[in-house]
C-alpha cells in the first residue's frame, strides 16, 4: 500500500500542486478541488495546523532601542553640516519586539518550507504586500484551534465535475 496518492502526476508537480492548494486552504479558509487531491492537501494542511498550535505561545518579549532617522514636519529627513558634509540626524527609539524561540523558529521554518509567497492589495487598493502565512498560521488560525485535537479541516463533497465526473468537494478549514 503507498503512502500517499501519486495524482497521476511526477513527483515535482505533485510537491507543487500540493504546496499551491496548501498555500491557498490556508490564505482563504477553503478552497474547491477534487477528492483525492482534497485528501492529500488536508494530510499536509492538518501538519501545519498542529505545528503552529503546538508553537502558538513560544516567543519572548524583548526591547530594543534603535536609532531611527529624525524626520521634518513634510516628513523629510533632517540633515546637518558636519566637516562640510550632509550628514542625517538619528534618534533613538524603544521598540517591543516578539523574538521567536527556537522551536517556534524552527517550525516557521518548516511552514516556510512548504508554503508559497502570497501577495495582497494592501488596504488603499494599490500596492501588493507580502502575507506573511506563518504569522497568520500563529496569530489568527492556531488560537481558534487551541482546544482541539486534530481534525482542523473538513471535506465535504458537493459533486461531480461536468467535464470529466471526478468528485469534487469542498475543503475547508472547520
Amino acid at each position: 500500500m503507498a503512502q500517499y496518492r501519486k495524482l497521476g502526476k511526477t513527483a515535482p508537480q505533485r510537491k507543487a500542486l500540493l504546496r499551491s492548494q496548501v498555500t491557498a486552504l490556508l490564505m482563504h479558509g477553503k478552497i474547491e478541488t477534487t477528492e483525492a487531491r482534497a485528501k492529500e492537501a488536508r494530510r499536509i494542511a492538518e501538519h501545519l495546523i498542529a505545528m503552529a498550535v503546538r508553537e502558538k505561545d513560544n516567543f519572548e518579549t524583548v526591547t530594543v532601542t534603535a536609532k531611527v532617522p529624525k524626520k521634518d514636519k513634510d516628513g523629510k529627513r533632517v540633515k546637518t553640516l558636519v566637516d562640510g558634509k550632509k550628514v542625517t540626524e538619528y534618534e533613538e527609539i524603544e521598540k517591543t519586539i516578539q523574538k521567536d524561540k527556537p522551536s517556534r523558529l524552527h517550525a516557521r521554518r518548516q511552514m516556510l518550507k512548504v508554503l508559497y509567497g502570497v501577495k495582497q492589495p494592501d488596504a488603499k487598493g494599490k500596492k501588493m504586500v507580502e502575507v506573511d502565512l506563518p504569522k497568520k498560521l500563529f496569530e489568527e488560525v492556531a488560537p481558534k484551534y487551541v482546544n482541539r485535537n486534530g481534525g482542523y479541516t473538513r471535506i465535504t463533497k458537493i459533486g461531480p465535475r461536468r467535464g470529466d465526473a471526478a468528485m469534487m468537494v469542498l475543503l475547508e478549514l472547520v
